[in-house]
């Protein structure tokens, strides 16, 4: 081990860099030894106290170490922490800072000529090569940068072109999603009826296109005594499930008209076959017999917007059915509303899409009530349609909407 007393921090930095060279240390190690070394010192020597360099080489089991050590206790001032030099000490201790530097394996420790031997008041080309080799090492990380953030440029460029493409497939598959979801919607609701003396329309349309299912369901046929059967069906909430329980309940309804169950009774009975298997089940109904020859309409209802009649002179009126619907408290129709329809008058059943696109139903019904007059004239088949586009002309709420035309014609009553 080598030691040396130094009073002075050139003469200080002059020994560490001849220290390094001797030990073929690199010009930042170097540079960044010296300066760690004039960090600790400069309190120590400014208070006129002496330093001593000792450096000593260790070949253990593992790489060569230069350790190189810092001894200050003859003033006993505190030195700055390890970590916070430019080049971080092994250890410190009240009195001494020692620097493990590691050595290149192959390197020799005989004394070489470099610009560490020069005196230590000509430090100025030194410290230019070793400005130099800092400078060096700033224009490779800007160039490194540089590439970095080109190849991080191309990069989410490419993120972002995948990005776009998967946007696009995914609309694809939103879109082939609905047309196959709609395809098999339309499939299971029944085509519109041949009846002499009746003109049939109906509309149908999701509250997402991309989504065609929903609770909105119809279904109507005719009873073995040419009565039309007509049920409208709304099931809480949206997609496949509403759908399944917009089936069940047409289904059941079905079924119980078609066992000549009387009217009154079927929404309460519909409820009793359905809550068993789905006690969640929530829907509201309304349900409509026409005899067309006669022109006799039997209305019964749960919990459903109120159907709208519309008679062929323009007077318009709604078809109050009170009750509650099927999953509601004391479900079941509470009454029958009977009434009879001339030639040419016209009948609107629907789903509270149609009025309640606005969010206040009151309102809505208003419209439908002067819309319908707006549209009369269509054919029925295109009625519906019309009706739907101008009672959503403004959308603040979208809902399924169902609409029903069925108009009394001439041959009817």
């Amino acid at each position: 081990m080598t030691a040396t007393d130094l009073r002075s921090l050139p003469a200080l930095r002059h020994a560490v860099r001849s220290l390094a060279d001797t030990h073929r240390l690199g010009v930042e190690v170097r540079a960044r030894l010296a300066l760690a070394a004039a960090r600790v010192a400069a309190p120590v020597v400014d208070a006129g106290f002496p330093v001593t360099l000792a450096a000593a080489r260790q070949d253990g089991g593992g790489a060569p170490l230069l350790a190189v050590t810092l001894d200050h206790s003859a003033c006993g001032i505190g030195v700055p922490p390890a970590d916070e030099l430019p080049l971080a000490a092994h250890s410190t201790t009240p009195s001494t800072v020692t620097w493990h530097v590691p050595l290149d394996t192959g390197g020799e420790t005989t004394p070489t000529r470099s610009d560490a031997d020069a005196p230590p008041d000509g430090e100025t080309e030194v410290l230019l090569k070793e400005l130099g080799t800092a400078l060096a090492q700033v224009d490779a990380l800007k160039a490194e940068h540089s590439l970095l953030k080109h190849e991080l440029a191309e990069t989410n460029s490419g993120v972002l072109a995948l990005y776009v493409q998967l946007d696009e497939r995914d609309r694809q598959v939103r879109r082939a999603h609905g047309r196959v979801l709609r395809e098999l919607e339309d499939a299971l609701r029944p085509p519109v009826l041949d009846v002499p003396g009746l003109e049939l329309g109906v509309h149908y349309a999701p509250a997402d296109s991309e989504a065609p299912t929903g609770g909105d369901l119809y279904d109507w046929f005719v009873l073995p005594d040419g009565t039309v059967h007509i049920t409208v069906v709304d099931a809480l909430g949206h997609g496949v499930r509403s759908t399944r329980t917009a089936l069940n309940v047409t289904h059941a309804v079905r079924t119980l008209a078609l066992e000549g169950h009387p009217l009154p009774s079927i929404v309460a009975r519909t409820n009793e076959v359905l809550a068993p298997f789905d006690p969640a089940l929530m829907a509201t109904v309304l349900l409509a017999r026409l005899r067309p020859e006669t022109g006799e309409l039997h209305l019964a209802g749960g919990s459903h917007p109120p159907a709208l009649l519309m008679r062929r002179g323009g007077g318009t009126e709604y078809l109050e059915t009170p009750g509650r619907g099927i999953g509601f408290p004391l479900p079941g129709s509470e009454e029958v509303r009977r009434t009879r329809m001339r030639p040419g008058d016209l009948l609107l059943l629907y789903t509270d899409g149609l009025t309640e696109s606005r969010k206040d139903p009151e309102e809505g019904e208003a419209r439908l009530a002067r819309a319908i007059g707006h549209h009369a004239h269509r054919p029925t088949a295109h009625l519906p349609r019309a009706l739907a586009k101008e009672m959503h002309a403004v959308i603040l709420h979208a809902d399924d909407t169902l609409a029903l035309a069925v108009r009394l014609s001439a041959q009817g009553a």
